[in-house]
């Protein structure tokens, strides 16, 4: 008999690489999405299909700010595995709304793991609780299971309390929970709002038309990026273990933001020369100036340092990612320009 899997943040970037993964290993794969007027689909269109038609993926509407919605879709579905990948996951967004960032980040998880109890199937279902570098925000890295938490943003401080509501739920329950520590991980689905994404969108843009200008924050706060496409094959190994643990998964490797742009500018052949220090540095191409610094980008508490200790997973979960940073940067680079192209055709 098939397994089935129920996401909860199914039209994420990390949902939608999780989705496709599970369904080549003959899941049948369930995803929760909120209501929209529009349609908030794109990143899973190509394994969508028409609910009439013999199909191993389906969509339902559900809140995770709504305990009964929660449940009874997890009392319909009865799956064997639960994936919360839900949150309002942009930090900078976070400072902006607070509140709405810790009931759907924070709460939402411990409506999930209610509802197992309330549905007395702790004993059948595996649950899987997508952490974040960000909980350890201001702790010297390298970081690793072992290293003191200590967020710097209410998204952070969000995703902590569902860490610690998921260990307990663990411990006094005994639900098969785990928690995955994941760095910063980046792809062409990633959010156009997210750094690496609207580097990517902004320069290929300017490599194309010519011109134009490109406004970041903090060019040096430093990160450990991977490929989403390795990261949600972690989430998937924590649950076929024997033993439910807690994991980091991370490259290992730190790089700055300023970077992480040079490194799409050399993809891309665009060759860029930068002039000035803090909120006056600029990049320019061609004597134009095409990046400048907007102060209104930095945090109001920022995380400036960010590398994960992964030898656990790639130990006991054989954990190997086949991306590194160059390959990223030419994976979303490739995927934008395409994107431009068909959109101007």
């Amino acid at each position: 008999m098939k397994k089935k899997a129920l996401i909860f943040g199914i039209t994420g970037q990390d949902g939608a690489y999780l989705a496709k993964f599970l369904l080549k290993k003959n899941y049948i794969v369930h995803g929760v999405k909120r209501r929209s007027s529009s349609l908030n689909t794109q990143r899973v269109d190509d394994i969508y299909l028409d609910p009439h038609k013999k199909t191993n993926f389906f969509l339902h509407h559900g809140d995770l700010t709504d305990s009964l919605s929660v449940l009874k879709i997890i009392e319909k579905i009865k799956p064997n595995e639960i994936y919360n990948l839900g949150a309002q996951s942009h930090v900078g967004v976070s400072f902006d709304v607070p509140e709405y960032t810790a009931n759907v980040t924070a709460l939402g998880t411990l409506r999930i793991l209610d509802a197992i109890l309330t549905l007395k199937i702790q004993n059948k279902v595996k649950f899987y609780q997508a952490g974040t570098s960000e909980m350890f925000g201001a702790s010297k890295p390298p970081q690793n299971e072992k290293t003191k938490f200590y967020p710097r943003s209410p998204y952070g401080i969000a995703k902590l309390y569902s860490h610690w509501i998921t260990v307990n739920y663990r411990e006094a329950y005994n639900i098969f929970a785990c928690n995955g520590i994941l760095f910063n991980h980046e792809s062409p689905l990633r959010g156009e709002t997210f750094v690496t994404r609207k580097i990517v969108m902004g320069l290929c843009k300017i490599f194309l038309e010519g011109k134009g200008m490109l406004y970041l924050g903090n060019l040096y706060a430093k990160r450990d990026w991977g490929h989403a496409e390795d990261y949600v094959k972690a989430m998937w190994k924590m649950l076929q273990a024997k033993q439910p643990k807690d994991y980091v998964i991370s490259s290992g490797k730190q790089y700055t933001v300023k970077y992480f742009i040079d490194l799409v500018c050399k993809e891309l052949g665009i060759k860029i020369f930068w002039k000035g220090k803090g909120l006056s540095e600029k990049a320019f191409w061609n004597n134009k100036n095409i990046i400048s610094i907007d102060k209104r980008y930095f945090r109001p508490t920022e995380v400036n340092s960010l590398m994960g200790n992964s030898n656990k997973a790639r130990k006991e979960l054989k954990w190997t990612p086949k991306h590194n940073i160059r390959s990223l940067v030419k994976d979303m680079v490739t995927e934008e320009i395409n994107r431009i192209n068909k959109l101007s055709i």
